[in-house]
């Protein structure tokens, strides 16, 4: 066996075992009771008593925004402990437009919760954002939703009974793209959210290390400013916070069910797929670099850490080596054994496509959509390709690191994800009478 033999051998297990392990995490929690009742949301409803600062981060958001407001304003909790924050910077004049329009609607309506907040200086970006409706923040929890979001109506009541009765800092809750078959990628890039948020979220919260997701997350006011709040250079600012967080010890809880998520639209292009996807791996890049995951307690939570900023990478190698070990078993002559594992990367795609299609079916039936009889055959012909576009926004965001590039390239949203009024309030959570027997738990 030559020494290429050997390096070939080794590429190809290494790719293999990383993506066996990402497909164990697709896996985590499906069917599995146990796991998925420690995450679960809870059955009744405690009274309101946690105060709730949502802020909403907008730019050039004209098509979505003021039904975004209207459904954050109607979220079924009391109005005195709601205090809504659409942070917009001040140079976007058609977005701020509509979100006065909407505000002297809501004011006329009686509802005052609601205050546009504008910023100017730089840098001119999500976090910055943040950081300026944070100053303005009086609830004691703060969350954000995104511009396009539908959250659930009965969030804040879910979110205020687990902080109460289990003393919690820090909330995840799960985040579900619904449009699955309006562009050829965006099945593929649903199930992405589907197996994170509803699987993998919960290994994440049992090991303590918990990169965020960018909406839908409530964090204490006190704990977030403890860290100095978002950092206004980063692109995932979200999974930062969660990395810091865990650095801390700060235990992260994890809630989810297929009824409660807070829903939101693929990006209506290619193009816009890969700016967004570009975004959010250089954004693990540069968390990566941070280093802050190196603080994290345990050696099995550091290579976990590891392990997910730096699988954007791991992913683009996996697509590349593909057609490298199909032409490598015709053209090339190596050992059986050698030829043989160089094709095991193959395989494990395979077997993560099998994975997706059963999700795909499970998605739909959960939230009661229709797939096409011909869905499992676009599903395997656009498989391949989707990886090739990971893998091409893998690359772009290694080249934007290098060159210290961290502009904001802003996903466009346009509301495919839009079908009515949202989840049905009757079907929410527990009745007015279930929800006045539960008692009040301070934390």
């Amino acid at each position: 066996m030559t020494a290429w033999d050997c390096a070939l051998a080794i590429v190809s297990l290494t790719l293999s075992l990383l993506s066996g392990y990402s497909a164990a995490l697709m896996l985590y929690a499906w069917e599995d009771e146990e796991k998925l009742s420690r995450n679960s949301v809870p059955d009744t409803y405690a009274p309101p008593h946690i105060s709730f600062t949502l802020l909403l981060p907008a730019r050039h958001e004209e098509a979505v925004i003021q039904d975004t407001i209207q459904r954050v304003v109607d979220l079924n909790y009391p109005a005195e402990l709601v205090q809504v924050l659409i942070v917009i910077e001040a140079g976007d004049g058609g977005t701020i437009g509509k979100v006065n329009e909407k505000l002297a609607q809501l004011r006329a309506d009686g509802v005052r919760q609601a205050e546009l907040v504008t910023f100017g200086d730089p840098p001119i970006n999500k976090p910055h954002g943040l950081n300026v409706g944070l100053a303005r923040a009086i609830g004691d929890v703060v969350t954000i939703f995104d511009a396009e979001d539908e959250p659930h109506p009965d969030i804040l009541n879910v979110v205020n009974t687990v902080m109460l009765r289990e003393n919690a800092p820090v909330v995840q809750c799960g985040v579900q793209l619904m449009n699955f078959a309006d562009r050829w990628f965006s099945a593929l890039n649903v199930l992405e959210y589907f197996f994170w948020f509803k699987s993998r979220m919960h290994y994440h919260a049992a090991s303590g290390t918990v990169p965020l997701g960018g909406n839908t997350v409530f964090l204490r006011r006190d704990a977030l400013n403890a860290i100095g709040g978002w950092d206004q250079n980063c692109l995932t600012e979200d999974a930062d916070v969660g990395i810091r967080l865990s650095a801390l010890g700060v235990p992260i809880r994890v809630l989810y069910d297929d009824r409660y998520v807070t829903r939101e639209e693929t990006p209506p292009t290619v193009g816009q797929f890969v700016k967004q996807r570009t975004r959010w791996t250089q954004g693990f890049l540069q968390v990566l670099f941070k280093g802050d995951w190196l603080k994290l307690q345990t050696l099995p939570q550091r290579l976990l850490a590891l392990f997910t900023l730096a699988f954007p990478l791991v992913q683009a190698l996996t697509v590349l080596y593909v057609p490298f070990s199909l032409w490598m078993m015709f053209a090339v002559k190596v050992p059986v054994l050698i030829a043989m594992l160089s094709m095991l990367p193959l395989y494990l795609l395979l077997i993560q496509f099998g994975i997706s299609l059963a999700g795909l079916y499970e998605f739909t039936s959960v939230h009661h959509l229709r797939p096409s009889p011909l869905s499992p055959v676009w599903l395997a012909v656009s498989y391949l390709p989707f990886q090739w576009l990971l893998g091409y926004a893998a690359l772009r965001a290694v080249w934007r690191f290098l060159q210290r590039d961290t502009s904001w390239e802003k996903t466009r949203h346009v509301g495919a994800h839009r079908v009515g009024g949202g989840p049905s309030v009757s079907n929410a959570g527990p009745s007015p009478a279930r929800l006045a027997r539960q008692d009040v738990v301070h934390g």
